[in-house]
This record gives structure tokens, C-alpha cells and sequence, in this order.
């Protein structure tokens, strides 16, 4: 496994003159709705014409900081959905990083238009979604992590809650439900997942939008994976520590034709990251039912069979 260093990369960000750690974004006591740009008229309901209400957050509490990255490229028709998800939480203590890789669409002007709430942004080529997302984290500095693609969002009041657990429970990793929606057919499903022992974090359940972990117990992504980047992540780093189940949906993930987790034609990808993760001998042994794409492969079939894709 080649695992890189995330402080060479955080090395790199400060020899190129960033100051650290990056300003958390910026509030506004009545909510950002307000202040950020207007959605497009056609636009309604979460997260387009509603947000967070800040009284749910108890200024008797020292909320926690806490590190969203989203990985971008080419994801101009959801981006804009993604990032007013994260910034219409109107959590207090929010340090929210976009690292764009080039995007050739309308995604850089997006992101340019909210970057006033942005902790930091970038638009450059970078080597994938596993070198953004770790590029993302080595500058991070909140007590607990998570990361959005831009092609996902989160719903509404998720860091609320997900904060509250924390601070009230002994968990470091907490995941959720989560929703697929159908583009094509504007139609969602409900995906829930069991609470996951860790003999059952080798079955591929965990819904990536939906998970956060502590900043104590994190690790860089493999970068040499293509879809199964999470999976592999959470092998590592859920194992042997306090996880926590909310039995609600938290996150929803877009599915359209160049998603992974929605394009049949991404077959070859998760059975060469399936061989990569089990070649590399760093999880145990495996029974050969407990394979990376297995409940994925399920997955499609039932979406199928209920017309989603």
C-alpha cells in the first residue's frame, strides 16, 4: 500500500506562503441565507430557499470545529447543490475546504462566487479524488472530519446533530442513513445500513455522504483506488474504535450516468480496486463472500429492478 505522508502536503501548502489553520467560514447571526448569492429562481426548498436555524445551536455550548472537503471536477450541474448544503448548516465553528481538480465546466465559477465563505479553494490538476480529499485534510485543523462530493449533499441540520453526538457520547466515528436520488427519474430511495461490528466493516455498507470520524483517528486515503477509496478508509480507521449509529438519513447522493455507484459501466473498477485492497494483505483474511463490490452488485440490481436506474 502506498499511503502518502499528509504533513508533506501540508508542507508544500506553507512553503507556497498559506497561512494555518485557515479562518473557519464566516457567520452571520441571523444565518447565511440571507448574505450568500440568490438561488435561481426555479430553485426551492433545502438548500436552496431554507437553512439551518441558528437558535438550535446553544450558545451555552463550545461547539466543536468541524472539517468539511469536498473533492471536485466537473461536477458544475450539483456543486452549487453541495456547497450551500455544507455553508446553510449555519454551524458555528465550520472550516469547509474545496480542492477543484481543473474542472473545464462552470464549476470554477461557482466556486469563485461563494469563495467569500469558503475556508479555502483551490482550481488546479491534481492526481484524483484521493489526492484532493488528502490534500483537503492535511490542511484541516477541526476536531472532527468529513468530506461531501460534489456531486452529494448533506441534509438539513446534519452538523447539528452529528456535533451533539459527539459531544454526548463517546463515539468517534458516526454514520447515517443516507438517500439515493435518481436524476432521470427524480425519484429517491432510502438506503439504511445495520449497525456495523467490526468483523462487518469488511461487507461494504457504510454510507460514504453520511459518515464522520474524529480528527484523532484519521488516515490518508490510498490514492492508488478509484471507487472503493471510503471502503478502504474505513477498514483502517473505524476498526477498534466507538462507533455510533444515527438511524436517519443524512446525506443524499445524486445518481447520474458518471456516478460510480450508478454506472454499470464501472464494473472493471471496483473488481480492480477489490484486488488491490486484498492483494495488499492489510485487512485479514477475507471468506470470499466479503468482497468490496459484492453488496454494491446487489445494490444495482435492486435499483434496477425498481426502475431507479
Amino acid at each position: 500500500m502506498n499511503i502518502p505522508n499528509l504533513s508533506v502536503y501540508r508542507s508544500e501548502y506553507e512553503a507556497a506562503g498559506l497561512s494555518l489553520p485557515l479562518s473557519p467560514v464566516k457567520k452571520n447571526d441571523g444565518g447565511l441565507l440571507s448574505v450568500l448569492p440568490k438561488a435561481a429562481a426555479e430553485k426551492k426548498g433545502w438548500p436552496w430557499t431554507t437553512e439551518t436555524d441558528v437558535k438550535v445551536f446553544d450558545s451555552n455550548i463550545n461547539w466543536p470545529k468541524i472539517t468539511v472537503v469536498t473533492p471536485s471536477f466537473n461536477q458544475g450541474v450539483f456543486i452549487e447543490q453541495t456547497i450551500r448544503s455544507v455553508l446553510l448548516q449555519n454551524y458555528p465553528n465550520l472550516e469547509y475546504i474545496i480542492i477543484d481538480g481543473g474542472s473545464k465546466d462552470e464549476t470554477q465559477a461557482i466556486i469563485e462566487k461563494y469563495a467569500p465563505w469558503l475556508s479555502y479553494e483551490e482550481s488546479r490538476k491534481d492526481r484524483g479524488q484521493g489526492h484532493a480529499i488528502n490534500k483537503g485534510f492535511s490542511i484541516a485543523s477541526g476536531q472532527y472530519y468529513s468530506w461531501i462530493n460534489s456531486d452529494d449533499y448533506f441534509l438539513e441540520d446534519v452538523l447539528h446533530k452529528v456535533a451533539y453526538k459527539f459531544l454526548t457520547t463517546k463515539a468517534k466515528f458516526i454514520y447515517g442513513y443516507g438517500y439515493s436520488y435518481n436524476t432521470a427519474t427524480n425519484t429517491f430511495l432510502l438506503v439504511k445500513v445495520p449497525p456495523v461490528l467490526d468483523f462487518f466493516l469488511k461487507i461494504p455498507s457504510i454510507i460514504q455522504p453520511s459518515t464522520f470520524w474524529t480528527a484523532a483517528i484519521n488516515q490518508p486515503i490510498w490514492e492508488d483506488l478509484y471507487c472503493s477509496l471510503d471502503f478502504e478508509l474505513w477498514l483502517r480507521i473505524a476498526r477498534g474504535n466507538r462507533k455510533l449509529l444515527i438511524k436517519e438519513p443524512l446525506s443524499v447522493a445524486n445518481g447520474h450516468d458518471m456516478a460510480k455507484t450508478f454506472n454499470p459501466e464501472m464494473k472493471h473498477k471496483w473488481d480492480d480496486d477489490e484486488k488491490k485492497i486484498w492483494a495488499a494483505d492489510a485487512h485479514g483474511p477475507v471468506p470470499h463472500w466479503h468482497k468490496v463490490n459484492f453488496i454494491n452488485r446487489i445494490r444495482l440490481k435492486l435499483l434496477a429492478i425498481f426502475k431507479l436506474i
